[in-house]
């Protein structure tokens, strides 16, 4: 299957590609790995992405969409993918399109992770992060530490990060109703859309997920 996942941050995106590639043994294509391979390979696409990120500026594009195109060329991606945080945006999603009618091949489906704004700010702004080591994750309401403030692991502090906060989660809210979210109708106009609830255990999810896509393929 060939799979785009969308849904607002703190949705559980990452969590969810993981685990339903794993489950449909398609690989997971994120934009954060896309960039992090290209420029620590040194390609040309991820010499452009690095001089626009160190200067502080997006990355066009022609150049996200380079990489998702020569990562969807790759022999493990023969029979399908899973597309998280790529397209972010219509212009993305119609260069997608014009690529995918290229090589002969089309989306599946396009899941749609569904949770409210409120829910969605208590998540990433309850999360407290050990400052000495950032694997180690709590959050104040579903997994919070024995003791406040103190990481159960190595009895470090723990913090909010910045982008954590509830101001600047409402304003990442904010980019993806304006950009991301459009997309949405986009590909609801094409028959695509497969929406679920996010709310709930991750295996939870997962299946709910699993039994969209499999009425999806049926269909």
């Amino acid at each position: 299957m060939r799979i785009v996942l969308v849904g607002p941050p703190g949705a559980g995106k990452g969590t969810q590609a993981a685990f339903l590639a794993k489950n449909l043994s398609i690989p997971h294509i994120s934009t954060g790995d896309l960039f992090r391979a290209n420029i620590s390979q040194g390609t040309e696409l991820g010499k452009q992405a690095k001089a626009y990120m160190d200067a502080g500026n997006l990355v066009p594009d022609e150049v996200t969409i380079g990489m998702a195109k020569d990562r969807m060329e790759q022999p493990d991606a023969v029979n399908g993918f899973l597309l998280d945080g790529f397209p972010r945006n219509v212009a993305q999603a119609e260069a997608l399109d014009a690529m995918l009618v290229g090589e002969g091949m089309k989306l599946d489906a396009v899941l749609d992770l569904e949770v409210e704004e409120d829910e969605v700010v208590k998540r990433i702004a309850g999360r407290r992060i050990c400052r000495n080591d950032s694997s180690h994750v709590f959050h104040e309401t579903y997994a919070p530490p024995k003791s406040e403030g103190v990481c159960d692991v190595c009895g470090g502090e723990l913090y909010q990060r910045d982008d954590d906060s509830e101001g600047t989660v409402r304003k990442r809210l904010e980019v993806y109703h304006t950009q991301t979210e459009p997309i949405i109708d986009y590909y609801r106009a094409q028959g695509l859309v497969v929406t679920i609830s996010a709310l709930g255990k991750v295996d939870e999810v997962t299946g709910r997920a699993m039994e969209a896509l499999r009425g999806e393929k049926a269909a």
